[in-house]
């Protein structure tokens, strides 16, 4: 069997509210995402969204030797490999890639590149509140087999299991369209044609990697890996 395909991950974290940072020059952003990150209400969001796509376009400009602010982005086509209405975000004019995907949670974000499709996620560990309003959203086997799990670490196994669920259905390019009873991702079971991993996180959160692998196992646990950071 081949090895999966090699992910690149970028990952970097906010400064803490209050520390100095300079905030990271949008000149590379394009109208759009000017516009979404005037948006919003808070200095810290707008911070995250352009720290967040400023980065992206950083990693990619390396990756296609193309200047960062000339990037375009788009979708996949409804019914084309990213499979939903949205599909996956696309760069324009390159239709062999890279692929890549795109996560930010509180203070942490996460880019995930690869010559195949490819999703990642990054949470932090919710309340206990939330997770017990979405068990009963998950596939069965998910759902009881958390219940399962004591209840003081159950919330950090859900946030676990999922950014493994989020990961894989922003690979498929579904999002959460698909709907969260569809697949069973429980102990490191992997979906056909797919290898989902846990990634290393800092403690309070966790993140996971999907990557499109034809050759993959149907099932059995896999290591968490680490995920190199910069900051």
């Amino acid at each position: 069997m081949s090895a999966p395909p090699r992910v690149r991950l970028r990952t970097l974290s906010l400064p803490a509210p209050g520390e100095p940072s300079p905030f990271p020059v949008p000149g590379c952003l394009d109208a759009g995402e000017l516009a979404r990150a005037a948006g919003f209400a808070g200095p810290r969001a707008r911070l995250r969204y352009v720290t967040a796509h400023v980065a992206l376009r950083e990693v990619l400009a390396e990756y296609t030797g193309t200047d960062a602010a000339r990037l375009r982005f788009g979708r996949d086509r409804p019914g084309g490999t990213g499979g939903g209405p949205g599909g996956r975000p696309v760069l324009l004019g390159f239709p062999d890639g890279p692929h890549f995907s795109l996560s930010h949670s509180h203070d942490l974000i996460m880019i995930a590149v690869a010559a195949v499709p490819v999703g990642v996620d990054v949470q932090r560990v919710p309340r206990t509140g939330t997770v017990e309003a979405l068990l009963p959203r998950l596939h069965p086997a998910e759902h009881a087999g958390l219940l399962r799990v004591p209840r003081a670490a159950r919330a950090a196994a859900f946030a676990r299991l999922w950014t493994r669920k989020e990961a894989y259905l922003k690979g498929l390019g579904t999002g959460l369209a698909r709907g969260l009873a569809a697949d069973c991702l429980l102990g490191g079971t992997q979906p056909a044609g797919w290898h989902v991993r846990d990634l290393a996180a800092p403690p309070g959160y966790a993140a996971a990697t999907a990557v499109a692998y034809p050759s993959a196992p149907e099932a059995g646990p896999l290591p968490a890996i680490h995920c190199p950071g910069t900051a």
